[in-house]
């Protein structure tokens, strides 16, 4: 069965960090903008091809991916919309319904939000739709998590396990098939 490398690549900081961010289009910093390219080079350097880039259409990973040369904007991989949380500070919400939306997401959305699984079934037609050849997709940290859930099959509790700080590089190695399957072949945080 054939394979291709993917690799999931959260964006730069944006100029309004430590907020809830989903549908709220900022800027990238440009410091938060040279991680990626510094983490796109060392993906180069270590003899991982790239043939396909995408981006979700938000400005904080667009302007990414234009700083690496461009590639196909698509809106699926957008963050997970907050709804009325969107652009707040997770201290500034009602503690009890945050933690509610933690604990499960589906059943406790934020106001007029989008629920874990809606996030779930948009990536899901996302990888969907990815070529089968090396792609670098510059997302957002709730499409990563959910693209692990898909194809490495880990559940809502364990994707977050993972530290996905800002410019960090998740690469797995996917199989053709429906649905698609992947391993995890390397987790590179963020560059200092």
């Amino acid at each position: 069965m054939r394979s291709f490398a993917l690799h999931l690549m959260r964006h730069g900081e944006p100029v309004l960090p430590g907020r809830m961010l989903g549908r709220t289009d900022c800027a990238a910093t440009p410091a938060g903008i040279a991680a990626c390219v510094t983490q796109a080079g060392r993906l180069t350097e270590s003899g991982q091809e790239v043939a396909h880039r995408l981006s979700s259409d938000l400005r904080r990973a667009r302007e990414c991916v234009e700083a690496l040369g461009g590639g196909e904007i698509d809106p699926r991989w957008r963050e997970l919309d907050f709804g009325g949380w969107d652009g707040q500070f997770a201290r500034e919400l009602d503690q009890d319904a945050l933690a509610r939306f933690w604990n499960d997401p589906d059943a406790f959305p934020p106001p007029s939000g989008e629920t874990w699984s809606a996030l779930v079934a948009r990536v899901g037609e996302a990888l969907a739709a990815i070529p089968t050849e090396p792609t670098l997709v510059v997302t957002h940290g709730g499409p990563i998590r959910a693209a692990l859930h898909l194809l490495c099959g880990f559940d809502r509790e364990q994707v977050w396990v993972f530290d996905l700080p800002y410019a960090a590089v998740v690469s797995l190695r996917v199989w053709e098939g429906s649905p698609r399957r992947a391993q995890v072949t390397g987790l590179v945080p963020c560059v200092a």
